[in-house]
């Protein structure tokens, strides 16, 4: 490390160091950079302090601590990072203290669609503490190191109201800074004036650059997707006309809802006197309910345009962190502007960031009393949520909330069709299915065909530059399918397997029994209907370990087009009451979010033991009560199937186990003679084989061997090939022999026979 020159400037502690592109996942494009512990004493620095970073560019970042087995002369970023300095991996960048300044004021331009759906308060919130500079490019990916949890909870409801609003491609998208005040590296705060250039902007107290309608000044807006100006005072809410809404006709899968929301706003705004006659009102107060990015809030314009009303858009979360005052005051401004110029509608989206289920506050007071004037006035007033259990009670009251409409999550027909509305203006090829293209997308929502249609135009794009009539073939949504996933499983550990039981060795009727238990029900849900029969809820594989439980769920995600959420036994159980129930709830209203889902749990006997056994307290007792409660509940556990997984079944509570729960126990045994030769040619088919090895004999003498031992068995040949030579293009008998000498059988003979009495038992 060689220290830099200062000139110009009052004399700061800074260092030249290398630029190495090995950014942690958790900063990847949010705008930080690592740094050795040393270093950072070096620079006196703490993490999270901004620093400044010149290379051919001069930009900022956010600092943070690198691993114990970083180096001292390495400054570890990602690409974004390394892109607006100018340098590449190996370049060198000087690093100083940047002293903390908030930004008064940040514009920045972006893709058409995007500055068309994302609000500048959302914006903000995706920009929040982190460091920017006039000329930088920048992601909408939130800062995750932030101090205040109250911040912290809000910048989550700025994700899901993205993943809302613009689908995956919010995750990926860059946007340019096109000015900054003060214009060295500044902080982006709650306070700070965030805005489109030529757009709308956040509000605030009318700093300089801003009028005081909230827009930055310069040249005339452009077109706006939020609403046209507002009509009223300055810093009234904004009231959107009904001629930049879509039609009802563009929502397709929504004109149940729509009549029924059509029928309610008609009588209420125009045929208010045949009520009168009848003695009787209406309460013109709804909340929609639906997965993210369904289309609830384009439902309520669309409907609001049919009945030539205007809408007064309110982003819950961004009213939510404002003071108590504030938000006081932003809200009867809204319910004012709602009275005043009616007949018109006070839009809430996100609502259970103002009226939280737990713990609501003074706000969620006054946003009840607000609701309820309104609604006493005539006005019309439609909340929206993706978590309606996570939306205070109380708004559900007879002169709140009265009526409730839920947008379903979309099945393949209706996919094709939202794909057809999608694909108007898009010119395909002739070798495009949308019905396979639906078939392939279960869980995508709106929001995520539209990020889908998208991406495989980026696609065509790439690929055909110079042609005169470009057009989006089949391949291009094939390769958009491997990167745009639904929103709804964004926050889980979704698994989309490359594998099917085809390349799964023998089992032979373990994958018959799968495939008519878990694969039919998601496939053909139709036939089971149509015969009158409830498909099996759930199925236990048991077996000794290392025998393929987990690989043959992967295959069987590959093989059901079905979404997968996966997940360890342990992983749901907290020492906080309440909690582990909580987790278990919100596993199963994903899956119902994005069926057809495949509910993987792994070591099942951790979680669900036998009841009234456990020293923790009651809290698996609970969870097992919560299982069976989600497993044959009142509510209906539709296109959603739950796998086990154990090599202890009798440690499984047995009430999980009986009729409509986890039914079907499948024994998954050890592989014989035969199955570890079709173990061994399945693990082995990309490995160049010498003609010396026989792998049927191999896995006649495999005694004792598992599935995973047999694959180990492969993978060490191949390791044994490359010590000998790097350069080796075949692996040999020899190296088969000398692996066996590696690798060691790992069945426990009394646990198999245990297990293989258990299964017999059983039958």
């Amino acid at each position: 490390m060689a220290p830099a020159a200062t000139v110009g400037r009052v004399a700061e502690p800074d260092l030249t160091l290398t630029a190495s592109l090995r950014p942690a996942a958790l900063d990847a494009r949010r705008g930080v950079v690592r740094l050795h512990p040393e270093v950072l004493t070096a620079l006196a620095l703490r993490p999270g302090d901004p620093v400044r970073l010149a290379g051919r560019r001069v930009t900022a970042g956010i600092a943070a601590p690198a691993g114990p087995t970083a180096s001292t002369a390495l400054l570890y970023a990602d690409d974004l990072l390394l892109g607006n300095l100018g340098v590449r991996d190996g370049g060198q960048v000087t690093v100083s203290p940047l002293p903390v300044t908030p930004a008064r004021r940040v514009t920045l331009t972006g893709p058409v669609e995007i500055v068309a759906a994302v609000s500048p308060e959302m914006l903000r919130l995706a920009l929040l503490g982190k460091v920017v500079t006039a000329g930088d490019d920048v992601s909408l990916l939130p800062q995750d190191v932030l101090p205040d949890a109250s911040v912290r909870s809000l910048v989550e409801a700025a994700r899901r109201s993205l993943a809302n609003t613009v689908g995956y491609a919010w995750t990926s998208t860059l946007l340019t800074v096109t000015a900054v005040e003060p214009d060295a590296g500044a902080l982006v705060t709650m306070d700070s004036v965030v805005g489109w250039e030529h757009g709308p902007a956040t509000r605030g107290s009318g700093p300089v650059g801003q009028d005081p309608t909230g827009r930055l000044t310069g040249p005339p807006p452009g077109d706006r997707a939020g609403g046209a100006p507002s009509s009223g005072p300055a810093g009234a809410p904004e009231l959107v006309g009904a001629e930049e809404a879509p039609s009802v006709d563009e929502l397709p899968g929504l004109r149940a809802q729509a009549e029924e929301l059509t029928e309610l706003l008609d009588l209420g705004f125009h045929h208010r006197e045949v009520l009168g006659r009848l003695g009787t009102t209406v309460s013109l107060g709804v909340l929609v309910s639906g997965p993210a990015g369904s289309g609830k809030a384009a439902l309520v314009r669309a409907v609001a345009a049919r009945v030539r009303a205007r809408v007064c858009p309110v982003w819950a979360p961004e009213v939510a962190a404002l003071s108590n005052e504030a938000a006081a005051r932003r809200l009867r401004e809204a319910a004012a502007a709602v009275r005043r110029d009616g007949p018109a509608v006070l839009l809430v989206t996100d609502v259970e960031a103002l009226a939280p289920a737990d713990g609501p506050g003074p706000v969620a007071t006054v946003f009840r009393q607000v609701l309820a004037e309104t609604v006493r006035a005539g006005g019309a007033v439609v909340c929206t949520t993706s978590r309606p259990e996570a939306v205070d009670p109380a708004l559900r009251a007879p002169d709140l909330l009265s009526l409730r409409i839920t947008v379903p999550l979309p099945d393949q027909a209706l996919r094709r069709e939202q794909l057809t509305v999608l694909t108007r203006q898009v010119p395909l090829a002739e070798d495009v299915r949308l019905d396979e293209v639906a078939g392939r997308t279960p869980g995508f929502v709106a929001a995520d065909l539209a990020a889908l249609v998208r991406e495989a135009g980026v696609r065509a794009a790439l690929r055909q530059k110079t042609a005169e009539t470009p057009t989006v073939a089949m391949d291009d949504f094939a390769a958009a399918l491997e990167v745009v996933r639904p929103t709804t499983m964004a926050a889980s550990t979704l698994e989309l397997a490359s594998v099917t039981l085809d390349d799964v060795g023998d089992l032979v009727e373990v994958k018959e029994t799968l495939t008519e238990s878990v694969l039919w029900p998601l496939t053909y849900p139709d036939t089971f209907a149509r015969l009158g029969v409830q498909p099996p809820r759930g199925v236990l594989l048991y077996g000794p370990p290392g025998c393929g439980k987990t690989y043959l769920v992967t295959a069987l995600a590959g093989s059901g087009r079905a979404n997968v959420l996966s997940v360890k036994g342990a992983e749901l159980l907290s020492k906080w009451v309440g909690e582990s129930e909580r987790a278990v709830r919100e596993l199963f209203r994903r899956a119902r979010e994005a069926a057809p889902t495949l509910i993987f749990l792994d070591e099942v006997d951790a979680l669900a033991p036998v009841r009234g056994q456990a020293t923790d307290g009651g809290t698996t007792d609970r969870v097992v009560a919560a299982l069976l409660t989600e497993l044959d509940g009142v509510e209906a556990l539709r296109n959603v199937v739950v796998v086990g997984a154990t090599n202890r079944p009798d440690l499984v509570d047995p009430a999980l186990l009986r009729p409509g729960r986890l039914e079907r126990l499948v024994y998954v045994p050890p592989p014989d003679g035969p199955a570890r030769g079709e173990i061994l040619r399945a693990a082995s088919r990309n490995v160049p084989l010498a003609p010396d090895v026989d792998l049927a004999a191999l896995g006649e003498e495999l005694a004792g061997f598992s599935a995973a031992d047999c694959a180990a068995l492969v993978r060490e040949a191949a390791l044994a090939a490359m010590r000998e030579s790097l350069t080796a293009a075949t692996v040999t008998a020899a190296h088969v022999e000398a692996a066996r000498r590696r690798v060691r059988p790992s069945l426990d003979p009394a646990q198999v026979a245990w297990l293989a009495a258990y299964a017999k038992q059983r039958r």
